[in-house]
């Protein structure tokens, strides 16, 4: 027991300290409020093409970038998002979650979570370089996930061992961001009340 706690508190501060070597690293730090997103077309799990321009056209876009289907935290946002997805409808709006998983991926998270929004497969990770929320996991970290039998280069669809600072974005009907949180801990989320608030603004 003890040394599993001792694993468990390295794991702890190694998490840590890759946490601040991305913040500092100045990799990703997402658009801002004020700015446009960038147009994008991705897939849906069945290979789908879903459009952000088509979405917008229809109301304001919510946008989930999450790191992948084996983060806990990003699980808990996305079912988190599904609580209010009743809500965000009524107020006109939609949702998308975007990661650089493979579309098997998506659709197990999809299925797993019952969620009713599209979670899309952003293939070479070029909607989430567009987004400026592309790091490379620290070599620190990498190590341990190797160690643990978990190769991420395996989980993402480019082959590559980056990934998407957890990062929510809201627009208006014009694709302008009027809400966003980017953090490079992974464990700090956008309140979903946050969202409907947002969304009520817009409609005044």
């Amino acid at each position: 027991m003890l040394a599993n706690s001792k694993d468990s508190d390295e794991g702890k501060a190694l998490r840590l300290r890759s946490i601040e070597e991305v913040a500092k690293s100045g990799q990703a730090p997402g658009l801002a409020v004020g700015e446009r997103i960038p147009s994008f077309t991705l897939p849906d799990p069945f290979g789908n093409p879903v459009s952000s321009d088509a979405l917008v056209e229809l109301g304001p876009l919510v946008i989930s970038f999450y790191r992948g289907d084996w983060c806990p935290y990003c699980n808990l946002e996305l079912r988190a998002l599904e609580v209010v997805s009743p809500s965000i409808a009524k107020l006109g709006g939609s949702i998308v979650a975007i990661s650089g998983q493979r579309p098997d991926a998506a659709a197990g998270l999809t299925d797993k979570h019952e969620l009713s929004f599209p979670v899309l497969s952003d293939l070479d990770q070029v909607v989430i370089r567009a987004f400026k929320l592309r790091y490379d996991v620290p070599a620190e970290l990498r190590a341990m996930f190797e160690a643990r039998g978990s190769d991420m280069s395996q989980r993402n669809a480019d082959g590559s061992w980056t990934l998407p600072i957890s990062a929510t974005y809201v627009t208006d009907r014009t694709g302008k961001i009027v809400l966003g949180h980017c953090d490079a801990d992974w464990r700090v989320r956008l309140d979903p009340q946050e969202i409907v608030r947002a969304l009520e603004e817009l409609e005044h």
